[in-house]
């Protein structure tokens, strides 16, 4: 059993930050890369940002400069910091873990997602 969750979502204005949690749990399982997606209404799920075990970095370039991904690997734990939010950003965000189970490397691991409102 693995499960992640996430929190940290809400309401800002632009210009203004936030900063999402995933929370893996479980047992039996390592977490080998972990990553962050959005979906706004109307459109399909993206990519935002990948972290993998040796804490290389990856972005999409619609928020490279204003967001950070980082990971606790104590706590199994990701975060993903946004700063200068911008409208554009409003969608709901899902977190993915690229995970080790049962001998078997799998990405299929996804937090019911959180959502993320930027308005003023």
């Amino acid at each position: 059993q693995v499960q992640l969750v996430e929190s940290g979502g809400g309401l800002v204005q632009p210009g203004e930050s936030l900063r999402l949690s995933c929370a893996a749990s479980g047992s039996g399982f390592s977490i080998n890369a972990m990553s962050w997606y959005r979906q706004a209404p109307g459109k399909e799920r993206e990519l935002v940002a990948v972290i993998i075990s040796g804490s290389t970095t990856t972005y999409a370039d619609s928020v490279k400069g204003r967001f950070t991904i980082s990971r606790d690997n104590g706590k199994n734990t990701v975060y993903l910091q946004m700063n200068s939010l911008t409208p554009e950003d409003t969608a709901v965000y899902y977190c993915n873990a690229n995970i080790w189970y049962r001998g078997i490397l799998s990405h299929h691991y996804w937090g019911q997602g959180t959502q993320v409102t930027v308005s003023s």
